[in-house]
């Protein structure tokens, strides 16, 4: 049975019994608990508190959908045969309405009757000190004629909320040639903060069932990506690639394709971070094994449009390509340093995440046996003790002097005021290489002034600049910001410095010695390099998040931009 059909008999034999057909959410949630929709119960979780009435929305208090879910627990372990990051949930609830004998009754037809699936066995509640075991379900499972029954504890059979309040009970599980395919949760009680349980008043009915793994079954494919759903995609790529990487970029491609098409930009924090870690990775993998990225995004927004017809192959690709093009440069100065190196451990690979910008799992699949000792945890040690070892240096270079600075352009009154300055002073050069590289190289600088407030940039450019122009330029500055780039200076003849591009403020008088700083591992590799004096704060990393507080015009052809740390 083809992943379509699967869809459409799920809906149809749900709605045959009453239930009100309710389409996807957005993967966005409205639940801040949660970075993404994890699961097709999420979107209802108020009406399982009680604090929506389904009946008036929905005119059912049974409803069933197909939710687009997406879950970051799982984002390492992709690339086996079973995980997934994107995932499609079919499930069927109940808001007070039908309860166990219902809801186990309509699993059983569905999977035996319209799937024509064998069910190995089930699972229900052992019950423990606090919750009784669900002699119920099991009861009713024996009577449908299904004696194979397995019971678990806690750890298997109960759902709760994890770190928060909600309602919460026993399961049942359905397990089809050793898969389990559709777990049903029968929310009994409500789990308080502090992990006390409750009678719930109304009890509810929460059932969630992986396309993937229903259509795995039912097409009897040795894994999820062999089949409908997935074959496709793996056709567009070369058959010399592992097949660890084959189902990393697939999955990769699926999940790009509906987190830029629900409103997710890549960013350096939240979702957008899960965003921009996918791209990277399909990038390199890309890169790597020499396939066309953007033919795969293509082809899964084909497979998807009709059912999903929120997805818009033009914007998606536009995403895709922005973030491409950004993340081209600073991958292939990684690949040239990971060639260069005999081994890639902790140390190296920290140094080029930090210098370069390029990500622990990125260097770790390119870099291939160069790295086969190379694990997440020695990576963050490293990282960790770097920020010890840069706190510690900051701390003995300012502190305790009671510093007075005016340069004219840099003003504070104490050491308190002093630290913020360096701060803002360094980002002022950030400022400068964002506005380049989203505007274009012929913006400059035609003054500036810092305090330990904000700080003031003036530049050269014909127009107002848009909002998303300027969300992206807060993006490079947060980017520069999380790499945690070294910045240092030279001091070299001043047509020398200028033959490497530095720049410089073109009104101002510089001696034939200059001190040029740089943001980067080298001059050669540096994002930022300008003729200055000084002081700055020694790794981007202890500036914080630059924010743009206003943008105006100070005459013709010119703007001012105020910028904050925060």
């Amino acid at each position: 049975m083809s992943s379509k059909a699967i869809r459409e008999k799920f809906l149809a034999f749900f709605k045959e019994r009453g239930h009100a057909i309710v389409p996807s959410a957005s993967l966005i949630p409205d639940d801040p608990s949660v970075l993404l929709t994890t699961a097709g119960m999420q979107p209802f979780k108020r009406y399982f508190t009680g604090e929506l009435d389904a009946e008036k929305d929905f005119g059912s208090k049974s409803t069933a959908s197909i939710q687009k879910s997406f879950r970051t627990s799982d984002l390492d372990e992709v690339g086996d045969e079973s995980h997934l990051t994107f995932f499609e949930m079919l499930g069927n609830f109940s808001f007070g309405g039908y309860f166990k004998p219902e809801a186990i009754q309509f699993a059983y037809e569905f999977i035996t009757g319209v799937m024509k699936l064998p069910i190995d066995y089930v699972s229900v509640f052992e019950g423990d000190d606090e919750v009784p075991a669900d002699t119920t379900s099991e009861k009713i499972w024996r009577a449908l004629g299904v004696m194979n029954i397995k019971k678990f504890g806690r750890a298997d059979n109960f759902w709760g909320p994890t770190g928060q309040a909600g309602p919460c009970g026993p399961t049942t599980e359905i397990y089809v040639r050793g898969l389990e395919v559709w777990n049903i949760v029968f929310n009994e009680f409500y789990c308080e903060t502090d992990k006390t349980l409750r009678k719930l008043e109304i009890p509810g009915v929460d059932t969630g069932m992986g396309l993937e793994r229903l259509a795995m079954v039912a097409q009897e494919a040795a894994s999820i990506y062999e089949t409908d759903l997935f074959r496709p995609l793996a056709e567009l790529l070369p058959i010399e690639m592992p097949a660890r990487f084959q189902r990393i970029a697939i999955d990769h491609a699926r999940a790009i394709v509906f987190l830029i098409s629900d409103g997710v930009r890549p960013a350096n924090k939240a979702a957008g971070y899960i965003l921009r870690r996918l791209m990277r990775r399909l990038i390199a993998q890309a890169e790597k094994y020499r396939f066309v990225a953007g033919s795969i995004i293509s082809k899964a927004v084909s497979e998807y449009k009709d059912i999903y017809p929120e997805l818009d192959e033009r914007a998606v690709r536009a995403v895709f390509e922005e973030e491409q093009a950004k993340f081209s440069r600073t991958l292939s100065a990684g690949i040239k340093e990971i060639n260069h190196r005999e081994i890639i451990d902790a140390s190296a690979a920290f140094q080029i995440a930090s210098t370069l910008g390029v990500p622990y799992e990125v260097i770790k699949e390119v870099a291939g046996s160069k790295a086969a000792d190379l694990t997440r945890a020695d990576f963050d040690k490293e990282f960790a003790k770097h920020r010890e070892v840069s706190r510690a240096g900051l701390e003995r270079k300012f502190g305790g002097h009671g510093l007075m600075l005016d340069t004219g352009e840099l003003k504070a009154v104490d050491e308190s005021e002093f630290q913020k300055v360096i701060r803002l002073h360094t980002a002022t050069h950030i400022l400068q290489a964002a506005l380049r590289q989203v505007l274009g190289p012929t913006v400059g600088q035609q003054g500036s002034d810092v305090n330990a407030e904000r700080t003031r940039f003036d530049f050269n450019f014909p127009r107002k600049l848009t909002d998303e122009e300027k969300r992206e330029i807060e993006w490079v500055m947060s980017d520069l910001v999380e790499r945690d780039l070294p910045v240092r200076f030279e001091v070299m003849p001043k047509a020398a410095a200028e033959n490497i591009g530095a720049l410089h403020f073109f009104k101002e008088k510089y001696p034939d010695s200059v001190k040029v700083y740089y943001i980067g591992d080298s001059l050669e590799t540096a994002v930022s390099k300008e003729f200055c004096g000084g002081p700055h704060v020694e790794r981007t990393g202890q500036i914080g998040q630059i924010k743009i507080k206003k943008e105006e015009s100070i005459g013709a052809g010119l703007r001012r931009i105020k910028a904050v740390i925060e």
